[in-house]
């Protein structure tokens, strides 16, 4: 395939060929004729003086040697970082000691797929991307705290399939569905810092969701983030219709604001620390009861806001946003 400028084809440049060699034209007349430099004129006559009609074909525009390119023993540190810890080029950086935009290049030179192609507990791939370009940030912090709750099916005591396999479970050997509930995790991210904070709560309901906000509140205030002027949240019943959850988001003297019905992406901080959540604290590991699963959040968290690379903050996390609190 031809370069997307290029002036000739091939059967363009056999055209050249045979008006100055078969008909002992001047280089520089058909040069015009067909629109070229003289100087590239030249090079393709040349190289079919050397190689013959071979000489005309397509030739990769990759260079010979590339002595600054990152070593195999670099790349191969790279990709089996990728495979064990399944994380960002942030991470691997950090773990490995290679540039994050080198991280990246050496990713795609192995056709390594995106994280959000792969299941979380095993690294298979399972799924497309999709993706929205339209970004934003706020100016501040505490200007917009982006609100939403994520299901989790409960873990049976002892773990469930993915601990034991789908055959070794109750409902299978019963041949009944065991109906253990679901966990349901509120989670409040602030725009501009990333700072999270997240619950694990028994249920979704307008008073739940109410004294989390209240809490949630707290958590940023104590880290530096004192005011919080708009809430948003996706048009849930407990959102749009809770009188619990409106007198919290007035008592806080935020403004609520509600994202456009089936445009999650409005929602989009929240929407991807859930999925960050999902993939690096709920289906990390497996665990073997729901108490473990939910003791093992915090910590997360704590990790998240204070440690982990955040690729929209050039590496940095949540917290170097902040200013230390006395």
């Amino acid at each position: 395939m031809s370069h997307a400028n290029a002036r000739l084809t091939v059967h363009g440049r056999r055209l050249l060929v045979e008006r100055v060699r078969g008909d002992r034209r001047p280089v520089s007349h058909v040069a015009k004729e067909l629109g070229i430099s003289r100087k590239c004129a030249h090079l393709w006559v040349n190289r079919f003086d050397a190689e013959g009609d071979a000489g005309l074909a397509e030739r990769s525009s990759r260079p010979h040697t590339s002595p600054r390119r990152t070593s195999r023993v670099a790349e191969e540190a790279v990709v089996q970082a990728r495979k064990r810890l399944r994380c960002g080029r942030e991470t691997i950086a950090t773990q490995t000691g290679v540039p994050a935009r080198t991280v990246s290049r050496v990713l795609a030179r192995h056709g390594l797929p995106p994280l959000a192609w792969l299941d979380p507990l095993t690294g298979a791939e399972i799924r497309a991307q999709r993706a929205s370009y339209i970004r934003y940030e706020r100016d501040r912090p505490g200007e917009l705290v982006h609100v939403d709750v994520k299901k989790l099916g409960r873990i049976p005591d002892g773990g469930g399939w993915k601990a034991h396999g789908r055959p070794a479970t109750q409902a299978e050997k019963s041949g009944r569905k065991v109906k253990i509930g679901f966990d349901y995790v509120h989670a409040a991210v602030d725009d501009h810092t990333r700072l999270a904070y997240a619950e694990v709560l028994a249920d979704e309901k307008g008073a739940t969701a109410a004294g989390f906000l209240t809490r949630a509140a707290a958590h940023f205030a104590a880290h530096g983030i004192p005011t919080i002027e708009r809430v948003i949240t996706d048009n849930a019943f407990a959102y749009r219709n809770s009188t619990a959850f409106k007198t919290a988001v007035a008592d806080l003297g935020a403004r609520q604001k509600f994202i456009r019905p089936h445009c999650p992406w409005t929602n989009g901080k929240v929407e991807r620390f859930n999925r960050t959540l999902a993939t690096e604290w709920a289906y990390r590991q497996v665990f073997t009861s729901n108490t473990e699963r939910a003791d093992a959040l915090e910590p997360w968290l704590t990790r998240y806001n204070t440690q982990r690379p955040h690729r929209a903050l050039g590496g940095l996390p949540p917290i170097s946003r902040l200013s230390p609190t006395s």
